[in-house]
Formats: C-alpha cells, sequence, structure tokens
C-alpha cells in the first residue's frame, strides 16, 4: 500500500489548513489510517487515527476540539482539517497504515505504535 500526504504549507496562528492522504494499492477499510507528527528534536507523536472498519476515532488531546479527521471512501482518501493552527502544530505531518488496526489509542501508554506504512511527509509551518 502507498500513502501520499499534500496539503502542507505555511500558515499564520489561528489559521487552517486541510491535509489529505492518498492511500493507492488497498482500500481504507483494510487499515487503520493514522497521522503522525515530527518536529526536530521531538519525537514522533500520534496525532489522530481512524478505522473505518468499526468507525474507531482518537485524538491527541493537544489536538481535540482543533482537528477533524475524516475519510473520502470513494476517494480512498484521509483527511486531516486542521484549525485554530498554533505555533507548536508546527511539524513534517505524516499519514501512516496499520493492518493490525491499532486506532484508537488508548492502551499504548508510553509511545504510540509503530505502523506498518509511511508516507513521504508534508511540512506544516505555524508562523507570523
Amino acid at each position: 500500500v502507498q500513502l501520499v500526504e499534500s496539503g502542507g504549507g505555511l500558515v499564520q496562528p489561528g489559521g487552517s489548513l486541510r491535509l489529505s492522504c492518498a492511500v493507492s494499492g488497498s482500500t481504507l477499510a483494510n487499515y487503520a489510517i493514522g497521522w503522525f507528527r515530527q518536529s526536530p528534536g521531538k519525537d514522533r507523536e500520534g496525532v489522530s487515527c481512524i478505522a473505518t472498519a468499526d468507525g474507531s476515532i482518537d485524538y491527541n488531546s493537544d489536538v481535540k476540539g482543533r482537528f477533524t479527521i475524516s475519510t473520502d471512501n470513494a476517494k480512498n482518501t484521509v483527511y486531516l482539517q486542521m484549525n485554530n493552527l498554533k505555533p507548536e502544530d508546527t511539524a513534517v505531518y505524516y499519514c501512516a497504515a496499520d493492518k493490525w488496526f491499532r486506532c484508537p489509542w488508548d492502551e499504548y501508554v508510553n509511545s504510540y505504535p509503530d505502523y506498518d506504512f509511511w508516507g513521504q511527509g508534508t511540512q506544516v509551518t505555524v508562523s507570523s
């Protein structure tokens, strides 16, 4: 399965962006899809995940209420709508697919699960 992210860019604090993750080689129902991010000097962290097979959705507490994950099954694409962006949201954002359907992330206390397939990432910069 291949994943390609798009939609990153430079935005001012308080602004919005919508990231897209186009999935090919399989359908969304066969995987949990997650968005992760990593900024320089920090560990990669989970942002949000969705498993269309059972409707599971989860969010990092830092983005809950500001970010929304959704899917377009006809386009085999997962979106991450990001509103009220903050400078601390600046990072490279990756989408990833997990054949073990590890979403939600409640049971992963110390570290997020390492998904099986990854995209190349898209840069999001929040700055005035």
